[in-house]
């Protein structure tokens, strides 16, 4: 096996077995499943694993060689048009084949799964488009997102409620293994051609920017779908009874996402092959790795959603379903803190988001306290989630107070910080997310007989806003230690109010 493969195979494991240890713990202990049900289970679990591990190799050798290429390229083009159309078509084609977008659309109630696909691409065209001309035009990242944010929030005041949670959901489920390496390389991209003092703080921040549009764009359709009309019905378990129900199960829905998955990831595959053509780009060995990349990227992505919507999520609803119909129910939030304490240590992203933290601040926060940090942060938005559902407490309770926290802290905090901090709200909200806390969510609702649109929706939101809190806090410590250290050192030098000490220890 691919050395490569294998490691990122091993980060799909650590992801997924906290999970599937909890689940077979409640299994025995406070909700017994049938074997049926855990075999499906377990299946789904293998695929999601053996998936996911090829999926993010695939997306590392083929997204970010191609979006830091669009980028580089885009930033020597004089053309304004041609800026802003290939921001917006590479948006809207990357978010099209984004797994965990598509596992999201495949929960939303009554609400036909293209029709929110299609919503979201155009949201994050957008507002990559916007992100793109920022770099270009050397907008403040602090002051574009506190706009940004402050009019969202404003606005979310007159979107029917069935559609808030499910908006600010698909914030976090676009900033996914699929978009990030490509939008993040983009941006590294169009940076590099600047060459100022403020190139690399500059290069964070598409994603946190892309992440905005699908919000608004989905309440802007909550205001003209009629969402009255958005019934919702209990999700079905399947009675497996025997191994040959199992892999008939899987079989029969298999080539359903072959079909779907190639239709998703072929505009893309046309975009690299146009872009080589025009431009020449790249030589013999990589194209053969970016080919190599989107045969992993295709192979991954298949068995991906397959084990996800077949084996996977199923069980999360009906853990979350049957533990809340008992007079246990308070129960699921302390075990829902617990999964997402685990979820966030095992994710490979986060990971690499707390060493680049590291290497940013030179060492002052460490990798540790930024995995602890998050590991609470995540714990207690899951714990807030399963609240909301078992109370009813509007999302909007929850999620207004942490963003103005979150956008008063960016004005104290180092530039890059900002970029760090928003670029990552979608990273703690990864795969498990969508795939079991989500589907867990739902089938808590539909026991205490609550509105799935309202209540259950809005986990991953909840998710995706503690890094921003978090990683700022972290921003915060370490310009205090730099003053300290400043003091100690120059009592008379003037304390720098942005990020070009931090830029310096890269």
């Amino acid at each position: 096996m691919n050395q490569k493969l294998k490691e990122k195979i091993l980060e799909s494991l650590s992801a997924v077995l906290p999970i599937t240890g909890i689940v077979l713990l409640l299994s025995v202990f406070l909700v017994p499943l049938d074997v049926g049900s855990v075999m499906m289970f377990l299946t789904g679990a293998v695929m999601l694993i053996v998936g996911m591990g090829m999926f993010q190799l695939g997306a590392e050798m083929a997204m970010s060689p191609l979006g830091e290429g669009i980028g580089g390229h885009l930033s020597k083009s004089k053309n304004l048009f041609l800026l802003v159309t290939v921001s917006f078509l590479m948006g809207m084609l990357i978010t099209i084949a984004e797994p965990d977008l598509q596992v999201l659309s495949n929960q939303v109630p009554s609400i036909p799964n293209s029709t929110i696909i299609w919503t979201v691409a155009i949201g994050v065209g957008l507002f990559l488009t916007v992100a793109v001309l920022r770099i270009i035009l050397k907008i403040n990242l602090s002051v574009l997102l506190m706009i940004l944010y402050v009019g969202l929030l404003v606005f979310s005041f007159f979107v029917p409620d069935n559609f808030l949670a499910v908006a600010f959901d698909s914030g976090g489920v676009t900033t996914g293994p699929m978009t990030v390496p490509f939008i993040m390389a983009m941006g590294v991209g169009l940076s590099s051609m600047r060459g100022d003092k403020n190139a690399t703080s500059d290069s964070f921040g598409l994603v946190a920017l892309s992440s905005i549009g699908p919000v608004l764009a989905v309440m802007l359709l909550g205001c003209f779908y009629a969402p009255e009309e958005a019934t919702q019905m209990e999700t079905e378990i399947i009675e497996i009874a025997t191994m040959r129900d199992v892999v008939h199960e899987f079989a029969v829905k298999f080539p359903g996402y072959v079909e779907e998955v190639l239709i998703s990831l072929l505009p893309i595959i046309a975009v690299f092959v146009l872009f080589q053509l025009f431009t020449r780009k790249y030589q013999k060995r990589q194209r053969k790795r970016i080919s190599v990349g989107f045969l992993y990227t295709y192979i991954g992505l298949v068995m991906f959603l397959c084990g996800v919507n077949v084996g996977f999520a199923p069980v999360g609803t009906l853990i979350g379903r049957e533990l809340t119909a008992t007079s246990q129910k308070w129960m699921l939030v302390p075990i829902g803190m617990v999964i997402g304490y685990f979820i966030v240590k095992a994710e490979p992203a986060i990971q690499i988001l707390n060493h680049q933290v590291q290497t940013v601040t030179n060492g002052t926060v460490s990798a540790k306290s930024m995995n602890r940090s998050l590991s609470i942060g995540v714990a207690v938005s899951i714990g807030l989630a399963v609240l909301r559902i078992l109370t009813g407490v509007p999302i909007q309770w929850i999620i207004i107070p942490g963003y103005i926290i979150a956008l008063v802290l960016s004005g104290f905090v180092p530039k890059i910080f900002v970029g760090i901090a928003f670029d990552s709200g979608g990273v703690a909200s990864g795969p498990m997310t969508s795939t079991f806390l989500l589907p867990l969510c739902i089938g808590a609702c539909e026991a205490v007989g609550g509105n799935i649109m309202m209540d259950a929706f809005g986990v991953v939101a909840l998710v995706a806003l503690t890094p921003l809190i978090a990683i700022q806090l972290m921003g915060v410590q370490y310009q205090l230690k730099l003053n300290r250290q400043l003091k100690v050192t120059r009592p008379d030098s003037m304390i720098p109010e942005d990020s070009d000490v931090i830029i310096e220890f890269e």
